[in-house]
């Protein structure tokens, strides 16, 4: 490999992983006792999905999970973060436990261990059961108590076998897609009113850490979604929106959990119920603090007759304070995602300075990037050298915060294979491994090999 795709020295107990969600891959949504979630309901609906597919079979995981245990195993990775799916757990999303979901987790966590990986479980990424929807969903906020007991079944099951916990992943984009915009499940265009379900998602976050607590569980933490917001001029105007937009994505998802307060008196007084209480169970100690980074935002002031499609997939409603804008001059995914590492150091050290001692240690949960790999070759060669470029880059920016003080523990790929892409389909392919969505045959490719090469260089260097 050429020389800028090497990658910096990390220490010795700094985990390498791979990510995947139990929706994306899992397939089989009708078998096993399984209910229905939002996300089988949304990808029936005309228009939803690009080309009009679905996550019915996926990638098959649910039926292949040895065969892609062991592409971990050869890949040589320390941890793997998976998701739960609720519905498999309990189709209702309360009451009666569905054991044939429960056995598959506990078969997939023991496959993993019998591999030397250790399993790392979100809780919640984004398939809410659709009965729980049917009663409110995030808006309502017994549906954060209704996470807690979820999480209480899956942990005091699995618990003696998994290494790291978070029950939410990305609350962020699951309120701004899925609540405020409406191009993800559960299609709600609610706008600012979409709050209030971002604000019970973390009521259900600060639950299920005391939940996961009380069955012994531990090694806790989130995976949320940061990124630097940069004005797009130095003008005033789009400073200003730059920062209302910061304050929105960012900080209204990590300072009520790592300060037990929202960023400005202007957001919680969009919010009912007992706010205070309510902080005072999402401030939950956490272990270490996850951070999936993916690409930085651009804000300027809004423009009449200015669009931001292309940048957030979808125009904003009217009367938004800020609209999101292109970076210009720089390579982007083919997914149109600003490729900018450095972007990675900069959020690691801005959190560094905001939150001070209040900042557990970090792990980057998820990074990657979506590429319009071809087929394999005749050779059975997938090659995505650009792939191999945004991970050697990435992992050089996490090395330059560690070196800037910023205690981060570990790095996962998103992700090991290619998968549906939520409203996207099938087309933006994130994975380490090809899949032929026609024969589901798993191809690893030039990204794999790579990385699969680096961590065997690095477990050389240990034994010495």
């Amino acid at each position: 490999m050429a020389a800028y795709r090497t990658v910096p020295e990390f220490p010795d107990d700094f985990a390498f992983g791979v990510a995947a969600a139990a929706y994306q891959i899992e397939g089989a949504v009708a078998e096993g006792g399984r209910g229905r979630s939002i996300w089988d309901e949304f990808c029936a609906v005309p228009g939803a999905i690009a080309r009009g597919e679905t996550g019915e079979i996926a990638v098959d995981h649910y039926h292949r999970y040895r065969d892609d245990v062991r592409l971990m195993r050869d890949l040589g990775i320390d941890s793997y973060r998976l998701s739960v799916s609720w519905s498999r757990i309990q189709p209702d999303g309360s009451g009666a436990v569905n054991a044939a979901g429960l056995d598959f987790y506990d078969r997939l966590v023991d496959e993993l261990c019998s591999a030397g990986i250790s399993p790392a479980v979100t809780l919640f990424h984004w398939d809410l059961p659709q009965a729980l929807q049917d009663g409110g969903g995030w808006l309502n906020r017994e549906t954060s108590f209704r996470l807690a007991e979820y999480t209480a079944i899956v942990g005091e099951r699995l618990g003696d076998r998994v290494g790291m916990w978070m029950p939410l992943n990305e609350p962020v984009v699951h309120t701004l897609y899925g609540h405020a915009l409406g191009v993800h499940a559960p299609g709600l265009s609610l706008g600012f009113g979409a709050l209030q379900a971002a604000h019970h998602q973390l009521l259900g976050h600060g639950l299920s850490v005391q939940a996961l607590r009380a069955v012994g569980c531990g090694n806790i933490g989130i995976a949320s979604n940061h990124a630097p917001v940069h004005p797009a001029s130095d003008a005033e105007a789009d400073s200003l929106a730059a920062d209302i937009y910061d304050h929105i994505v960012n900080w209204t998802f990590a300072d009520p959990i790592l300060l037990g307060k929202y960023p400005a008196a202007e957001l919680s007084a969009l919010l009912t119920g007992p706010i205070d209480d309510d902080l005072a169970v999402i401030a939950q100690p956490l272990d270490w603090f996850g951070i999936n980074y993916y690409e930085p935002t651009r804000i300027s002031a809004p423009q009449a007759g200015e669009g931001t499609a292309g940048v957030l997939e979808v125009d904003l409603p009217p009367g938004m304070p800020f609209a999101p804008v292109p970076f210009e001059g720089v390579e982007t995914t083919d997914f149109g995602w600003p490729i900018v590492p450095d972007g990675l150091r900069e959020i690691l050290t801005i959190f560094r300075d905001r939150f001070g001692s209040a900042l557990p240690p970090i792990y980057i949960t998820e990074s990657g990037c979506s590429f319009h790999d071809p087929d394999p070759d005749s050779g059975g060669r997938v090659r995505d050298e650009r792939r191999i470029a945004y991970h050697a880059d990435h992992l050089v920016a996490v090395r330059e915060a560690m070196d800037a003080g910023v205690d981060v523990r570990g790095y996962f790929v998103w992700s090991i294979l290619d998968n549906f892409e939520w409203a996207a389909g099938y087309r933006e392919r994130f994975g380490l491994v090809h899949v032929d969505y026609r024969t589901l045959k798993r191809t690893p490719k030039d990204s794999y090999h790579w990385l699969r090469n680096v961590l065997a260089a690095r477990r050389e260097t240990q034994v010495r």
